[in-house]
């Protein structure tokens, strides 16, 4: 009996994507529509020597306007966008600065829209599940403090 040679693992490749869940003044949540007519978390790929964290607050200025912090890791999901492609997700609560907080978000390149939404529509607003949950979780952990 032959064997075949054995093969090196090879891991499937995917993009890492940085999101943050960023609340105004009036505790609405900052989501970005995109070019599949769905709402999402600002926030981009992870590249390069940039920590998740520099990522994220980078994202959020570029594709807002606003100045943000990254708090608590909130969740990690794997999202397919597109059938076939799939996207590693990771989502912090993100703190804005104040100054920031009482002016709307500016609209980059990237998106068609930025919103404001209070917490009781997000259900039902057209994006992933998995940016639905991460925003309630953020929502959870601000309503301990």
């Amino acid at each position: 009996m032959t064997s075949q040679p054995e093969q090196p693992y090879v891991p499937a490749p995917f993009p890492i994507s940085i999101k943050g869940v960023v609340l105004d003044s009036q505790q609405r949540v900052l989501l970005l529509r995109n070019e599949r007519g769905e709402w999402e978390l600002p926030g981009g790929k992870l590249e390069g020597s940039e920590t998740p964290v520099e990522r994220v607050e980078t994202e959020i200025h570029e594709e807002s306007g606003w100045t943000a912090t990254a708090g608590p890791l909130l969740d990690v999901w794997m999202y397919e966008p597109l059938p076939g492609r799939r996207v590693f997700i990771v989502t912090y609560g993100c703190t804005v600065a104040a100054a920031d907080a009482h002016r709307p978000p500016v609209v980059s390149h990237e998106h068609k829209e930025a919103g404001l939404f209070h917490r009781d529509v997000v259900d039902g607003l057209p994006m992933p599940q998995g940016y639905k949950d991460s925003i309630a979780r953020w929502y959870e952990l601000l309503d301990q403090d």
